[in-house]
């Protein structure tokens, strides 16, 4: 049975997804806030809240964790060395959406910034 295994499938294959979760979660570490559809937007919020929520303990073994899913080193010493203390004593909600009010030009599609909380 499929209980419990809901994810934002976004209109895409598993490999696409995942190439693009990886992309937009570095994009989003490196900027501090991306511009994407608002679906794309709304599956990238889990992925980059539980790499925050490990990078905020600084462990090799923790490392090698953020670096399995994004495969970058900078984003990854970013990530370790700014967010993790950054967000230290939130115990969550670390980014937030913002819908925008014009959809994109070519195929008016939902637009929404996802940016990191101050």
């Amino acid at each position: 049975m499929r209980h419990g295994k809901h994810k934002n499938r976004i209109n895409v294959s598993p490999d696409h997804r995942k190439s693009l979760m990886k992309n937009l979660c570095i994009e989003l570490i490196d900027h501090g806030k991306i511009k994407t559809t608002h679906p794309k937007s709304k599956a990238l919020q889990p992925a980059i809240e539980k790499l925050i929520t490990i990078a905020k303990v600084d462990t090799v073994a923790n490392r090698r964790l953020a670096f399995k899913k994004l495969n970058n080193k900078l984003a990854v010493t970013k990530l370790f060395t700014e967010l993790g203390p950054k967000f230290k004593e939130r115990p969550g909600g670390y980014t937030r959406i913002t819908k925008l009010a014009e959809g994109r030009v070519g195929d008016a599609a939902k637009m929404s910034y996802i940016s990191l909380v101050d």
